[in-house]
């Protein structure tokens, strides 16, 4: 959704879903290319149509929410980076370089005792990469959530499934 770039918006709107008791799986928030307008992506796991419709309308009556989209079973582009600091010493350092390689992942710091990669994608791949390093020990993990926007010119065609993104 797009929205006026004021205090409290988010507040109002993550209120909502509260309210509602609708769980909301992760929220990106961002400037967009308009001064003064925001991009908001949250994805939420909804049960059927007639929920999807409900969390629409709601925040489409939401002071300073200038649009809502639902994108869910659309063609789109999505994106979520996260930060892996893992446990490290001299004999596997080598292996996790390898191992990180194929996810077009990348190291960002280094210390005696750590690394910590950076790794950007669909949320399968990072939880993916996230398995492969589990056995070496991650120490901390920071993920951003899913951010995304529909690709080219699409119509507004709309299905519901989880997760609901919009």
């Amino acid at each position: 959704m797009t929205v006026n770039n004021r205090p409290g918006v988010l507040n109002r709107i993550t209120g909502l879903f509260t309210k509602r008791h609708y769980n909301i799986e992760s929220i990106t928030v961002g400037h967009t290319e308009i001064e003064g307008i925001s991009r908001m992506t949250f994805v939420v796991n909804v049960e059927d149509e007639r929920t999807a419709e409900q969390i629409t309308k709601q925040l489409n009556k939401q002071i300073d929410v200038l649009k809502v989209n639902d994108i869910t079973d659309q063609a789109i582009v999505a994106r979520e980076l996260a930060l892996i600091k893992v446990a490290v010493n001299s004999t596997v350092r080598q292996e996790i370089y390898t191992l990180i390689e194929p996810f077009r992942a990348s190291v960002v710091d280094v210390s005696r005792d750590s690394l910590v990669v950076q790794v950007t994608g669909e949320p399968e791949k990072i939880e993916a990469l996230i398995d492969l390093l589990k056995p070496y020990g991650i120490k901390e993990v920071a993920r951003t959530g899913t951010t995304a926007f529909t690709r080219g010119a699409q119509k507004n065609a709309v299905s519901y499934k989880t997760p609901f993104i919009i």
